[in-house]
């Protein structure tokens, strides 16, 4: 089975439930919290190439909605976004989870399922 990190802060709820999910199926993880260990300009930019920015990057966040119109407009091309996930790290969708090839961006038990069985 190949090695699964989740991505994220601890108080996120969605985080919890994903780390919960994993943990009443006995599937083991590492976990990588942004808050403590902040987040590379390139493990962003491999998740963009996977994903999408407008994946990767929350617009919906409490975070995003308090930044300046300055700090959003940043935002309008990928270098100005990683910057911003990487001074803002809730911003960041939650959870990224990461097992061998597959990026999996939030909370979706049917990809869960078909990914992250062991």
């Amino acid at each position: 089975m190949a090695r699964i990190t989740i991505y994220g802060i601890p108080n996120c709820d969605t985080t919890k439930k994903a780390m919960s999910w994993l943990n009443k199926r006995k599937i083991s993880f590492s976990f990588h919290d942004y808050k403590t260990a902040g987040i590379s300009k390139a493990k962003l930019d491999e998740w963009i190439g996977k994903a999408g920015l407008e994946t990767i990057f929350n617009k919906r966040s409490t975070t995003w909605k308090e930044l300046t119109a300055a700090e959003q407009a940043m935002a309008s091309g990928r270098a100005g976004a990683i910057k911003l996930m990487i001074m803002h790290t809730s911003i960041i969708k939650r959870p990224i989870i990461e097992s061998g090839n597959h990026l999996l961006v939030g909370y979706n038990e049917e990809n869960y399922i078909k990914y992250l069985k062991q």
